[in-house]
């Protein structure tokens, strides 16, 4: 296979959106890239990101390419799992504390930061709207993160977050309490939980 069938093979398996370091780590040279970019059959979207004419722009699936240490997180996970119906204007990601954000601050997302121990705790998979799989913290993870960040929060959606997640019929309570434990916030969910239960 010549290098020009192995990036379109790419750009089929990555469903139009491609990047620099993918078409490196297959062993073809940069330059086929300018040469499909010259063809019209590849449009750089920015540094080190490239997208073919008529792909949707997946902003969630393309900043997660970009840095890939990053979790969708807090209000944007509450979307995601169908807790809140409000599309989030900025996206909240999670990073792990100490990760050098390299450019990260000029897109416009909430950042926030967890004990490298405690980065993995229910990271699991979700889909785009376009259909792209991304990195997410599960329902468990999700609330108790907004738990911990109540006070950043809108209220109602908070609130709204949190019946929804008990009228849930996919909940599961005990990981819930088995995150809060780890996360140190199962007295302050506990009250959360009484309150609506």
């Amino acid at each position: 296979m010549n290098y020009i069938e192995k990036l379109q093979k790419l750009i089929n398996k990555k469903d139009g959106i491609i990047t620099t370091k993918e078409v490196v780590e297959l062993g073809i040279p940069r330059q086929y890239l300018n040469i499909f970019i010259e063809k019209n059959i590849l449009e750089r979207l920015e540094r080190g990101t490239y997208i073919t004419p008529g792909t949707f722009e997946d902003e969630m699936y393309i900043l997660q390419k970009k840095f890939q240490k990053i979790v969708f997180s807090h209000e944007t996970a509450l979307y995601l799992h169908n807790l809140t119906d409000r599309d989030p204007i900025n996206y909240s990601v999670t990073l792990p504390q100490g990760y050098n954000l390299k450019n990260l601050e000029k897109y416009n997302v909430n950042i926030h930061w967890t004990k490298k121990e405690n980065y993995d705790l229910g990271l699991t998979k979700s889909k785009t709207n376009f259909g792209r799989e991304i990195k997410v913290y599960d329902k468990e993870r999700t609330i108790c993160d907004i738990v911990k960040n109540r006070n950043n929060m809108d209220k109602d959606l908070f609130k709204n977050s949190l019946k929804a997640y008990v009228s849930n019929k996919d909940k599961n309570l005990n990981k819930l309490i088995e995150y809060s434990k780890k996360l140190k916030i199962e007295k302050v969910l506990r009250k959360y939980l009484e309150m609506i239960l």
